[in-house]
C-alpha cells in the first residue's frame, strides 16, 4: 500500500510538472497533437499506478519521451507555417458575409443546429446577426457580428474613457501579497491604515483589493463586521 502511494505521488507530480511545461492552453483550447499528448501522458501514468509489478520507469521514461516529442512539435510550429498548417490544420470559415457555407459545415462535419449552438455559446441568438464564423484549429468558434449587430463601444461615439489599469489583490484569506503591494509602490503600514477604515486589521480580511483608480475594495472574513 506505500509503495502504491508513494508511486502515485510521484508519477502526479511529474504529470504536473509536465502539463506545466507544456503550456497554460484550457483544455478546449488545445491543438490536435496537444490533446493526444495530453490523453497518452495520462493514460501511460495511470498504468503504473495501478499495478505495482509494472516499474515505475515504464511510465516515467515514455511520458518524457512524450514531453520531448511535444516540445520538438511546439518548436516546428513555431519556425514553419507550412507545418504548422499539416499538424494543427487551418481555420474553416462556416458563415461567410453573413451565408452559410453548406460545403464547410459538411467537410467539418458540422450540423447547422450545432452551428447555432456554437453560436449562442457566443452570446449570439440568430444566425441573421452574424457576417462570418470560423472555425478554429482548436474547435473554437470565433464570431464576428454584423456592423449594424455589434455591441457599442466608447469608440463609435468619439469618447476616450479613462485609464483603468488593473485591480491587484493585496490581501487575500488575511494573507498581504508583497509582491503586489511592491508594484504599487506601497507598504505593509499603508496597508494596514487602509484595511483600519473598515475597522478590521489585515488578517482578519478574507479579500482586499486596488484598483488604477485607487478605489480599495474590503470584505472582511465571516464573523467580523
Amino acid at each position: 500500500m506505500l509503495a502504491t502511494f508513494i508511486r502515485v505521488i510521484i508519477l502526479y507530480t511529474l504529470v504536473l510538472i509536465i502539463m506545466r511545461i507544456m503550456g497554460k492552453r484550457e483544455i478546449g483550447q488545445l491543438q490536435p497533437f496537444e490533446l493526444a499528448i495530453s490523453i497518452m501522458i495520462a493514460d501511460l501514468a495511470s498504468v503504473p499506478m495501478a499495478d505495482i509489478g509494472i516499474p515505475i520507469s515504464s511510465g516515467i521514461i515514455p511520458i518524457l519521451g512524450l514531453l520531448v516529442m511535444h516540445l520538438l512539435i511546439s518548436f516546428i510550429n513555431l519556425k514553419s507555417t507550412k507545418a504548422r498548417e499539416i499538424i494543427c490544420g487551418k481555420p474553416s470559415i462556416l458563415i461567410y458575409r453573413g451565408k452559410i457555407d453548406e460545403k464547410q459545415l459538411k467537410k467539418e462535419r458540422f450540423t447547422v443546429n450545432e452551428l447555432e449552438e456554437r453560436l449562442r455559446g457566443n452570446n449570439v441568438a440568430s444566425v441573421g446577426d452574424v457576417e462570418y464564423a470560423i472555425l478554429e484549429t482548436s474547435g473554437q468558434i470565433t464570431v464576428i457580428q454584423k456592423p449594424n449587430k455589434r455591441a457599442t463601444i466608447p469608440a463609435d461615439f468619439n469618447i476616450m474613457p479613462e485609464y483603468e489599469g488593473i485591480p491587484y489583490d493585496l490581501i487575500v484569506d488575511g494573507k498581504v501579497m508583497y509582491k503586489n503591494l511592491n508594484s504599487i509602490g506601497k507598504n505593509y503600514e499603508w496597508l494596514k491604515k487602509q484595511v483600519e477604515k473598515f475597522k478590521i486589521k489585515p488578517e482578519e480580511a478574507l479579500l482586499v483589493t486596488i484598483d488604477g483608480k485607487n478605489q480599495i475594495f474590503c470584505q472582511a472574513k465571516e464573523g467580523r463586521k
